[in-house]
């Protein structure tokens, strides 16, 4: 779910001007030195206005041209389940929906959004490795397409379930492959608690055999995220296809779904680069060619769940300056939100290496020479710091400052309690309207004695 690298020495980066201006470029026009929405042409500063700040603001053409841009890069036998937890708003949900996607999900708190977002059951997988048997029991009763079975107790509990109801279950397998392929934050190829060990395929295939009201259909295989170079992708999905024929020899059945998982990333550090989707095109299509010519494989349908890749660069989480200052030589930006909306950008949902997300002023671009800054939240902790060598036009306090690549794991991903600050507004940005989908949170006056 998070970003890192592979170091492990704790540093300090500066997002690369080419990274930040070309995203500024896909997602503002300027005026007067102030950013509008490119789409809808709206001005930042009359969102924050109607709506406050802290707030996330969504582009929805952009997931639309993240959605289409993968579609069109993916073999026609590869369908796209959006990975709800990347940003689980009913609102962007149903943006994917209409698009053709399915769900992928992890909680029966997800499966609920999904049918509420308007896909179908049948347009559902639910993975994760500690499912509930109450979840279990209301997605059953509910409707689902498959359920990714990831442990012998899961096996056993949704067999007594589907027993007790009189109706077959469908089950893939989730395996942990049984070496890192690289790229990524590694799920697989290690001691984890996600899926089965690939080297264990003979006994989960035996105890699902034995689960009479279990149907197997095929293999869930994720083993990597935020991944960004397009053949370790491939490698990943290449390795995936490998273990399903393992799978469907050992289960004596040709396989119905082969699930390859997400981990598609985007790019949010100095170093980083897009993704290559014409090298992930050419490839996946001799993949799947190859993987539909064996009769094993042959009537298999192909899933992908990202989620990141599809939602993440439409998203900006836009804050008010409250105080600039400077400690010994350091000058400090003090914000009106930090890690309690936004732990992501603050380095500490699984990042290693401490870098900064693509950081913009809002209010005064091309204001004059710019400025090294660190940006922090006014949570009284050391690391709530949201930018730790950031260049940018000295803000003053009112100023709107832009946390780009937001879209994922922001929100949601959060520990939005801490200290009792207001929750963020959320908006949508649609044709020339922004839509308030989430309002601001109610301040401590609001709720004062």
């Amino acid at each position: 779910m998070s970003t890192t690298t592979s170091s492990s020495a704790a540093t300090a980066g500066t997002a690369a001007p080419g990274l930040r201006e070309r995203l500024s470029e896909e997602l503002f026009l300027w005026r007067d030195g102030q950013a509008l929405l490119r789409a809808g042409r709206i001005p930042i500063e009359q969102i924050a206005a109607s709506y406050g700040t802290p707030a996330y603001i969504y582009d929805e053409s952009l997931m639309v041209r993240q959605y289409e841009r993968l579609r069109s890069a993916l073999p026609d036998a590869v369908e796209i389940y959006y990975s709800i937890k990347a940003n689980p708003h009913p609102r962007v949900i149903t943006a994917f929906v209409k698009q053709g996607a399915g769900c992928e999900i992890a909680s029966g708190g997800e499966y609920v959004l999904a049918r509420r977002s308007g896909v179908f059951a049948r347009r559902i997988v639910f993975a994760g490795p500690g499912k509930g048997a109450d979840e279990l029991e209301y997605v059953v009763a509910h409707g689902i397409g498959e359920i990714h079975l990831e442990g012998f107790e899961e096996i056993e509990t949704l067999n007594r379930i589907a027993a007790r109801r009189g109706a077959a279950v469908d089950v893939s397998l989730r395996v942990n492959p049984g070496a890192a392929l690289g790229g990524g934050l590694l799920m697989g190829g290690q001691p984890t608690a996600f899926g089965f060990e690939e080297e264990s395929l003979h006994s989960v295939v035996s105890a699902v055999n034995d689960a009479r009201w279990l149907r197997m259909r095929g293999l869930h295989m994720y083993t990597g995220t935020q991944i960004l170079d397009a053949e370790s992708l491939l490698r990943h999905w290449g390795h995936a296809i490998e273990v399903a024929r393992q799978l469907s020899d050992l289960a004596a059945l040709p396989l119905a779904t082969i699930d390859l998982g997400g981990g598609l990333g985007v790019p949010y550090f100095a170093h980083e680069k897009d993704l290559d989707l014409q090298v992930l095109c050419a490839g996946a299509r001799t993949l799947i060619r190859d993987a539909q010519a064996d009769p094993r494989l042959a009537q298999a349908r192909f899933l992908v769940e990202p989620g990141r890749f599809l939602v993440g660069p439409s998203g900006i989480y836009v804050t008010s300056v409250r105080t600039v200052k400077t400690c010994r030589g350091t000058t400090f930006v003090v914000l009106d939100g930090g890690m309690n909306h936004h732990l992501a950008a603050s380095g500490n949902l699984g990042q290693v290496v401490r870098r900064d997300f693509p950081i913009i002023n809002l209010s005064r671009h091309d204001a004059g020479a710019a400025t090294r800054v660190v940006v922090v939240g006014p949570l009284c902790t050391p690391i709530d710091t949201l930018g730790r060598s950031v260049e940018m036009e000295l803000p003053q306090p009112g100023d709107l400052i832009g946390i780009l690549q937001s879209g994922a794991y922001g929100l949601t991903a959060s520990p939005l309690g801490f200290l009792n600050h207001p929750t963020p507004a959320e908006v949508m940005i649609t044709d020339r309207s922004a839509e308030l989908i989430t309002a601001r949170g109610a301040s401590f006056a609001e709720c004062a004695l």
